[in-house]
């Protein structure tokens, strides 16, 4: 029988390496000019979308400290981080970096879930005034599926008056803003140390700020609806 030949073309690749080691990538980016969509009414919750001409920088971290070390301590308007990360990095890491250059007046958190020392960590942020108020939008599955943490979350944020908001969500994101600057943080990362590759985004400006709080404020939670309470 002949032998079987491989058919697969030539891409000219033999000589490309990707260096997993490298801590730090750089490289600017211009962005085209602003414009912007609102959200839809109060319960008609739709796609959004929001373009920003900012500069871009990009980086590696394998762990939380390096992450902290790579993007620094002095966050101005107009920028944007884009992290590729591996190790203990989720998405309260990214918060940190925001909350070593300044305490927040409001921040609002989403998430498909979180674990029992977040909620902890939460509490540490707000009863030491790191955190004036915050909102927490969490997924269906949260006071089912996470009772304990739910049990803990609730009245924490209640009592520092922000809300707890159950609906159907998976998306993964922080906006605030305190003394020093607004933000918007997009990670893929749960509120949930893993091991898992995951891809984050901080980026600093007032409109990206607002653009996440006029889309969350507009969520009905669940437990709202079966308690009659409105948004």
């Amino acid at each position: 029988m002949p032998e079987e030949k491989n058919t697969m073309p030539d891409l000219g690749l033999d000589g490309l390496t990707i260096d997993l080691d490298s801590d730090l990538y750089q490289k600017k980016e211009e962005i085209p000019e602003e414009k912007e969509n609102k959200p839809a009414p109060v319960n008609r919750v739709r796609s959004v979308s929001i373009t920003r001409r900012h500069v871009s920088t990009y980086r590696r971290a394998f762990g939380e400290t390096q992450l902290l070390d790579l993007l620094g301590f002095d966050f101005k308007d107009g920028e944007s981080h884009h992290v590729i990360t591996g190790g203990d990095i989720d998405g309260l890491s990214y918060l940190k970096v925001v909350l070593r250059q300044q305490p927040l007046d409001y921040c609002l958190m989403s998430t498909w879930c979180m674990a029992s020392e977040d909620v902890y960590q939460i509490k540490d942020w707000l009863e030491n005034g790191k955190i004036k108020t915050m909102d927490c939008y969490v997924g269906e599955i949260f006071p089912g599926s996470y009772i304990l943490e739910y049990a803990l979350l609730k009245p924490l944020i209640e009592k520092h008056g922000g809300r707890v908001c159950v609906f159907r969500n998976h998306a993964k994101i922080f906006a605030g803003f305190g003394p020093k600057f607004a933000f918007g943080i997009e990670t893929s990362a749960n509120v949930n140390t893993n091991p898992r590759t995951e891809n984050g985004c901080i980026t600093i400006g007032q409109d990206i700020y607002e653009f996440y709080r006029e889309f969350f404020d507009q969520i009905r939670s669940f437990d709202e609806k079966r308690t009659g309470g409105s948004s």
